[in-house]
């Protein structure tokens, strides 16, 4: 990981020692929710150029920072139009998600049955993210998926979490209501912004 710098990388990082300093993970990502939010509207923070370059195939995850000592990762996301994930979790990993440019659909799905390696879930109404907007994943209330549903613009958004996740388990409709858990290696983006 390169160590970038970007405009308002310096508030970025205050904010990371000031949530992270708490010792209660819901108190941490509220500090994270509302520090970006605010990050966001104020335009303290102008991401690395690179991220706003979609990647063909999929969405575009490129690491912006890892903090050496905590282990927390910022993960900035270019979603292309329509691009979007399957149903995940975060491997038991806390989360803050924010929206930086254009609109993400964001899918709840709360878990109702688990047997034979098959899990059936209870989908909530998506809800729309624009930007400056931001919300939270806490485990173990950490089912969903994200998609661009713009057909014409990208989107951007910027993600904290616990810790680097390079694996997560995803879940594949079956039919009937019920579906098929697998895992997913998380790969990075290369974060080419010289």
């Amino acid at each position: 990981m390169n160590d970038l710098d970007f405009t308002g990388k310096d508030k970025l990082l205050a904010l990371l020692r000031d949530a992270c300093g708490r010792t209660d993970s819901d108190e941490t990502v509220r500090v994270l929710r509302d520090g970006m939010i605010r990050l966001i509207n104020e335009k303290a923070l102008f991401l690395p150029e690179c991220v706003f370059e979609p990647v063909e195939g999929h969405y575009a995850r490129r690491e912006i920072y890892k903090c050496p000592d905590s282990g927390v990762s910022v993960v900035a996301m270019t979603w292309a139009p329509g691009q979007g994930t399957p149903i995940h979790d975060h491997c038991g990993l806390w989360g803050v998600e924010g929206v930086w440019q254009g609109e993400i659909e964001i899918t709840q799905y709360e878990l109702l049955e688990q047997k034979d390696g098959k899990v059936r879930f209870l989908r909530h109404e998506p809800m729309m993210g624009g930007v400056g907007s931001s919300g939270c994943i806490i485990p173990p209330h950490e089912y969903h998926t994200i998609r661009n549903p713009d057909p014409k613009r990208i989107a951007i958004s910027l993600h904290i979490y616990k810790d680097s996740m390079g694996e997560c388990a995803i879940y594949e409709p079956l039919g009937d209501g019920w579906y098929a858990k697998g895992s997913k290696q998380l790969c990075l983006d290369p974060v080419d912004c010289d």
